[in-house]
């Protein structure tokens, strides 16, 4: 099967591609970056899922696409980017598909669209977003699902992914990981919150499971790993893999958000991405980001990684490699790109 996926050279993206093609797939990678020597494409298309002609090139001949590429990180990028990059380029998409007679797509939205909903937060769940990254992914899912009511066997299968880590991802928990090696690391509060994570590895066994299982029409799960740990537990997993004793030291929430008000003024001065802010430790010992993903497991997923297992196997790669190489952050720029 000849698979187009967008987004290759990003950090789900390159777990993608390695197991489609070791699976006997030829896949096309589109992105806006090159992928590495060595990577498992067979054609690599550089260009921004924006631009009807890169897109129309990568598609020619594919039999389905997995949508991955998206304007996601929450420091950086503008409200129209999102949307450009997650709904409009979602509907290009649809339009390119109807053009060469694909109809079978998996796109990747967020638990990010669930915003201020209350628990349980599941697939029945009316999404409430809260940050222009939900709405937009929000808005991309109802560009597919606009897409398959047209009939005609078109195939949608959307995923919801919570908060994803794993060995070479360079976001949150990469940032958790090298600061309480550091030794610099404060848990601020009880850290009682629970932050649902979801690891690459099963993510991406998730969903081939249910793509290759996917019928005529749209449907939507979660991913989230269970059982689900507070930001101390996920603190104290990576302490332990690390051979230390304890993540760091515990103070009061309040005074650890006091010191972190320096570094919002210069990040609202300067506009740079700072590690220590308030909103990150808000995130970190207050925000409470749980969801339900019991529809895969019933639908007979079988993950076989825990998460504490997952922090390990993240630790060891940060240990052996990541720590000595530099953070790479991926932001689509305002302007559509042509190369």
């Amino acid at each position: 099967m000849r698979i187009c996926v967008t987004g290759a050279t990003g950090f789900i993206g390159q777990y993608f591609c390695e197991q489609l093609s070791a699976a006997g797939n030829e896949v096309i990678g589109v992105d806006l970056v090159s992928p590495a020597s060595g990577a498992p494409m067979n054609r690599f298309v550089q260009g921004d899922v924006r631009d009807r002609s890169a897109m129309a090139s990568a598609l020619e001949g594919c039999d389905c696409v997995l949508g991955l590429a998206a304007a996601h990180h929450d420091f950086g990028i503008d409200r129209e980017t999102y949307f450009a990059v997650n709904e409009t380029a979602s509907q290009l998409l649809c339009d390119l598909c109807d053009e060469r007679g694909i109809k079978r797509v998996c796109w990747f939205s967020s638990c990010a669209v669930y915003g201020s909903c209350p628990a349980p937060r599941n697939e029945t769940s009316t999404p409430q977003p809260l940050s222009p990254y939900g709405a937009s992914k929000l808005a991309g899912e109802r560009v597919f699902a606009a897409w398959v009511g047209k009939g005609g066997g078109r195939s949608c299968l959307c995923i919801r992914p919570t908060i994803t880590f794993g060995p070479r991802n360079w976001a949150n928990m990469y940032s958790l990981i090298r600061q309480v090696a550091s030794g610099r690391f404060v848990v601020a509060g009880a850290g009682a919150n629970v932050k649902s994570l979801s690891y690459v590895e099963n993510l991406v066994s998730a969903t081939q499971f249910l793509w290759s299982r996917q019928g005529e029409g749209m449907n939507t799960f979660n991913w989230v790993e269970k059982p689900d740990l507070s930001s101390a537990q996920i603190s104290q997993t990576v302490a332990d893999a690390l051979g230390k004793k304890r993540a760091g030291v515990r103070l009061p929430f309040w005074l650890v958000r006091a010191f972190a008000l320096p570094f919002d003024l210069v990040i609202a001065v300067t506009g740079m991405n700072l590690p220590v802010s308030g909103m990150r430790v808000r995130k970190l010992f207050l925000e409470e980001t749980r969801f339900e993903s019991a529809k895969a497991r019933d639908a007979g997923v079988v993950p076989t990684i825990t998460t504490q297992e997952g922090i390990r196997r993240m630790v060891d790669w940060y240990s052996r490699e990541g720590r000595r190489s530099q953070v790479k952050w991926r932001q689509p720029p305002r302007e559509t790109q042509r190369f």
